[in-house]
């Protein structure tokens, strides 16, 4: 627990760490508002598709203007001031850089930021969790053998996530599972960009107010967030997912290990060591008191009568047997908390999660019936929602992940519920991200490629 002094130490040497932002919009500007806060930090340079947006972004989370008036890196660097520009690539190739904090939210874009960050021997905060879901492995692997780091971004669910298991195992526990909570109803998965406001609960007008963006929204209300976040957490982990996916059986922050526990024991789960959401709504759209929706957990066994004890007498969110204890973190902070990464890479030379194998995907399920010739649109759109699957299976089933289901065409008509699979669309072999995610599958189809 001493990062902040290590940041200090740093600071008074006059060696900050040295970071490039490429995005700014809310999750790079929640790191912002923190940043300009924090010692022994140096924002050199912010690369936006909107400069003038990031400009403003900057202005609104308290920057002063003499902060980022840079006109050049060489005036930022000299001046510990903050260059803002929409060139991301020299922002990647700037020697002056130690890190990179990818925050586009665009899986195509995060690929292609995290290949030159990696050429130019710099390490990566992944906030952009659709890349990592789709080719992180390949993207860890390469990092490491580039000698840099890889990280998931702390303050994001995912690596919170990491962290609790790592908690969990570094205290001697099996962990049951692993997860985090969200608005979930079933009929959620048909969600669109025109109906998201009242799946999510929120006027439009209130939507309208925070700025928020409709198709990114309604991820989170279709299920594929959250199929994206456990994808991570499962490859960063080596928890495995559930066969047909997520279930998001409904749970109170008090019933998580009553319910997050295998169907075999009394709970929901098909298995020992697997990821699950838990909903805030019950499946009649009334809400669980004191619900999760905003948290991460972990459940873990006492494996012994004598720890059962201490559950007991500790009130240690035990089930009824005792035998299964949870913990939860009832908030996340997103990106407010990403400086976590940003010090532990720098001053540990540690990521916040990183994957280790490809255990988990996420692919492209209709959420209507889809005609041949219609083009898909992506996640959190109208056309699919993003289903988790075991990876061996999505290989094996030949299913197109969700981060590659963005303007491309289907040949063939697809049942809603059904998976898009490669065959049935039209795919530009050339496109960077199909080639990446490509290698990958290749790679990872390797028995030898697989964690031990």
């Amino acid at each position: 627990m001493n990062l902040a002094t290590m940041l200090a130490a740093r600071a008074e040497s006059g060696r900050p760490i040295r970071i490039g932002l490429i995005g700014a919009g809310k999750f790079g500007t929640m790191f912002l508002a923190q940043l300009r806060r924090t010692a022994g930090m140096h924002l050199v340079a912010i690369a936006d598709l909107a400069p003038a947006r990031a400009r403003a972004n900057l202005a609104a989370c308290g920057w002063p203007a003499e902060r980022y008036a840079a006109g050049s890196f060489a005036e930022a660097w000299q001046h510990g001031t903050t260059f803002v520009t929409d060139d991301a690539p020299s922002v990647l190739a700037h020697d002056g850089i130690e890190m990179v904090v990818e925050a586009t939210g665009d899986p195509a874009a995060g690929i292609r930021h995290c290949l030159g960050a990696i050429a130019s021997g710099k390490h990566i905060v992944m906030v952009n969790v659709e890349a990592d879901a789709l080719a992180g492995p390949l993207l860890a692997r390469r990092a490491r053998a580039a000698g840099v780091i890889y990280s998931l971004a702390y303050g994001d669910q995912p690596a919170l996530i990491c962290e609790h298991v790592d908690w969990a195992r570094t205290c001697g526990f099996e962990v049951v599972a692993a997860g985090k909570g969200t608005r979930y109803r079933p009929a959620f998965h048909r969600s669109t960009p025109d109906t998201v406001w009242e799946n999510f609960g929120l006027t439009p007008e209130k939507a309208a107010r925070g700025g928020m963006n409709p198709k990114m929204f309604n991820s989170f209300i279709d299920g594929s967030k959250s199929g994206i976040e456990m994808t991570a957490v499962c490859n960063a982990t080596g928890l495995t997912p559930q066969p047909n996916g997520l279930a998001f059986p409904p749970a109170s922050c008090t019933d998580l290990a009553r319910v997050c526990k295998p169907a075999a024991r009394g709970g929901t789960l098909t298995h020992k060591g697997t990821v699950e959401v838990v909903s805030s709504l019950n499946r009649d759209g009334t809400p669980v008191a004191n619900d999760l929706q905003m948290g991460t957990y972990v459940v873990v066994e006492a494996g012994h009568p004598y720890v059962r004890h201490c559950a007991e007498e500790y009130r240690m969110l035990p089930d009824d047997s005792f035998e299964h204890m949870a913990l939860y973190r009832p908030i996340h902070m997103i990106g407010l908390e990403i400086g976590i990464s940003v010090a532990s890479i720098a001053l540990r030379g540690e990521p916040t999660g990183a994957p280790n194998g490809f255990r988990a995907d996420v692919v492209a399920t209709a959420k209507r019936p889809l005609a041949a010739g219609e083009v898909l649109d992506g996640e959190g759109g109208y056309c699919v929602w993003g289903r988790q699957m075991p990876a061996d299976r999505s290989l094996a089933l030949g299913c197109l992940p969700l981060g590659l289901a963005h303007r491309v065409t289907l040949k063939n008509p697809i049942a809603e519920g059904q998976v898009v699979r490669w065959r049935d669309v039209a795919i530009d072999e050339s496109d960077p991200g199909v080639r990446i995610r490509r290698e990958m599958e290749a790679v990872f189809a390797r028995p030898d490629a697989l964690p031990a």
